[in-house]
């Protein structure tokens, strides 16, 4: 280590689906966090290394601030609050191909109560914008505050000044050890992480409010003695009947989908072939239940 490696820790903010999980795993260049089209898809501070010879950033992955309708959104908004108070560097993130809204300038001023971290503006999903959306873009991410140390507009798709990003942040961070060896990517568990792939998976094409409704929690995993088989037991729990039948779908095709997908991810992840027994169960209204929700780790 020299004098100036420097360490710590960033978080994106932004509304949901601006391509914040998208950016923590380019960054940390492993999938640790699931990505979705369907909105307020992360729900835990998410934790990813990214090791660079200046030193190492520990981006926190959080849920997309929004106005809560139910028990959970809540507290989701208040694990993003506490992960505020917390961080060296908050990460103000807006779509290229957005214009910025009340939503984006909300978010920009709440950023007023936490005057210790230093703040970035990075206008995302640039390939998908044209030259003049992403002018525009930043020019009004740019009047949202005064105070930014930096504007970046990148793509974390192709990676695009992404290594601009990176620079600038460690630049931001106070000069100290490494937080993490240098092998680690995450803090996640691996059950976490397994629960996280089969939720993904159940997101794909649901539809309406059924995304809201999902959880995952997985009951066992156990290697199989002489054999490279692992055992996955895990439940995905909904809030209604009606929703368990959208996920086991037409003689239960949706749900062998599911697994399949499941299956895939599972075994990259573990580097061993897996047999995965997914289970489907409805905890009524689970999302507005405190004892529900702890009980499923919120």
């Amino acid at each position: 280590m020299t004098d100036e490696h420097r360490s710590g820790f960033v978080t994106f903010v932004g509304r949901p689906n601006v391509g914040k999980s998208t950016l923590t795993n380019a960054l940390v260049g492993e999938k640790i966090a699931i990505t979705s089209e369907k909105p307020q898809t992360t729900r835990r501070a998410i934790r990813g290394i990214v090791n660079r010879p200046a030193g190492q950033l520990v981006v926190v992955d959080t849920p997309g601030l929004h106005r809560p309708r139910t028990l959970l959104g809540q507290r989701l908004n208040d694990l993003v609050e506490d992960v505020l108070g917390d961080v060296d560097v908050i990460a103000f993130c807006a779509p290229a191909t957005e214009k910025v809204g009340p939503g984006d300038r909300r978010i920009a001023e709440s950023l007023n109560g936490y005057p210790r971290a230093r703040k970035v503006a990075v206008v995302t999903k640039t390939d998908a914008a044209s030259r003049e959306q992403i002018t525009e873009r930043l020019i009004e991410v740019d009047s949202l505050r005064e105070d930014w140390d930096a504007v970046i507009p990148l793509s974390a798709l192709t990676g695009e000044q992404l290594g601009v990003l990176s620079d600038e942040l460690l630049a931001l961070m106070p000069i100290g050890p490494a937080l993490y060896d240098a092998d680690v990517v995450t803090d996640e568990t691996t059950e976490d992480r397994i629960a996280e792939i089969i939720r993904e998976a159940a997101l794909g094409d649901a539809r309406e409010e059924l995304p809201h409704s999902i959880a995952v929690v997985v009951q066992d995993i156990a290697e199989r003695e002489d054999s490279d088989l692992t055992d996955v037991f895990a439940d995905i729990v909904v809030e209604r009947d009606s929703q368990k039948a959208i996920i086991i779908g037409r003689k239960g095709q949706r749900l062998r989908d599911v697994g399949a997908a499941s299956r895939a991810g599972i075994e990259q992840l573990l580097g061993r072939r897996v047999y995965l027994s997914l289970h489907v169960r409805v905890a009524k209204e689970w999302q507005r239940d405190p004892k529900q929700l702890g009980r499923l780790g919120f």
